[in-house]
């Protein structure tokens, strides 16, 4: 007999963004850049007429944060002290959720420090909610 149970993948709606020693009011609304990759050293010997291929050196991609603009501003802070010369690195935590509000899966990023803060666009014709975005960059992605 087939096993029938189904698999179903998780949505991508339901996550939480925790960032160590800083208190970040408001959820964020996305995340992405969770992108990590192994760079490929090609190398041939004198006689071989084939490349072989070895790992080189792992990249990080920059991860973007985004949330609706609400009344704290420790993103912008944490910012502004990287800007004004005190770069405080940190471990953010993307965790994300099953139905029940439960961990499924987590990325952490390590070392992570921001290094682009876009503020909201701005438009009296419409009625989106004002969104800012924190690019940061970190040394090492680890899935749990």
């Amino acid at each position: 007999m087939a096993d029938t149970t189904r698999d179903d993948p998780f949505p991508a709606y339901n996550f939480i963004v925790e960032i160590d020693g800083l208190t970040v009011k408001g959820s964020f609304t996305e995340v992405s850049g969770l992108e990590t990759e192994i760079q490929v050293i090609e190398y041939r010997n004198g006689g071989d007429i084939a490349v072989r291929k070895l790992p080189g050196l792992n990249k990080n991609n920059d991860v973007t944060l985004k949330r609706g603009v609400v009344a704290d501003s420790s993103l912008w802070n944490w910012f502004k002290s990287v800007r004004d010369g005190s770069v405080f690195r940190t471990n953010v935590v993307i965790t994300l959720l099953d139905d029940q509000r439960k961990p499924v899966r987590r990325w952490k990023l390590s070392n992570a420090w921001p290094r682009k803060y876009t503020g909201p666009a701005f438009n009296a014709k419409g009625n989106d909610v004002a969104i800012e975005s924190l690019e940061v960059t970190h040394e090492g992605l680890d899935v749990e």
